[in-house]
């Protein structure tokens, strides 16, 4: 299949971080069936469905940030090539994936990323000061993986499809149980991206 074109938006989005950027989409590309990482049908709407989709919520990031199950790097990859300022962790179980993870790392000379081999059940509590997660699982699932993380007054971040207000409904008890408050979903990139993001954010108290 043919890779899409990269949209217009990229270069905005991405600023004078767009070679880093185009590397990356082009190593997936290349890469990301054989390995796993991808599907077969993701080429023709690779920057669209996945990169930008990533890269739309680089501004509500700040300080430290962990992504958990970056998998091939989406968003985790794309968002600390978007904000070199942030220190990223990228949480990722699965040793192939580890390997992918280390290898962009190095080749895009990431120095704001570092690569952690764990569940995120086993990281220690309290240390981001924002925590994100793209595709992973259901909310109600997730935020015992995630909502532990985030130090006290901390934000949840966390990429979802158009069923996240019902996943917000469905996490009820996790949300009580972890001390969520502000919990919503904001749509981003309406007006500059031909795809939207929605992101479901929190602030946890300790």
């Amino acid at each position: 299949m043919t890779v899409e074109v990269e949209p217009e938006a990229a270069q905005a989005l991405f600023g004078d971080r767009i070679e880093l950027a185009r590397s990356f989409t082009a190593a997936l590309a290349a890469q990301g069936e054989e390995r796993g990482l991808i599907g077969p049908l993701e080429l023709p709407r690779l920057w669209t469905r996945h990169v930008l989709n990533s890269a739309i919520a680089a501004p509500l990031f700040h300080g430290s940030a962990a992504d958990i199950g970056s998998g091939a790097g989406l968003p985790g990859i794309v968002l600390a090539i978007a904000r070199p300022d942030v220190s990223w962790t990228l949480v990722e179980p699965m040793e192939r994936r580890v390997v992918w993870l280390n290898e962009q790392v190095a080749e895009l000379e990431l120095q704001n990323a570092t690569v952690l081999r764990s569940r995120a059940e086993d990281v220690p509590p309290a240390q981001f000061d924002v925590v994100t997660a793209r595709a992973v699982s259901a909310l109600r699932t997730l935020l015992p993986w995630t909502a532990p993380l985030v130090r006290d007054g901390g934000e949840l971040v966390l990429l979802k499809g158009k069923n996240a207000d019902a996943e917000i409904t469905a996490a009820a008890k996790q949300i009580k149980k972890y001390r969520l408050s502000d919990v919503r979903v904001e749509v981003l990139g309406e007006d500059t991206l031909s795809e939207s993001t929605r992101v479901i954010r929190a602030t946890v108290r300790g």
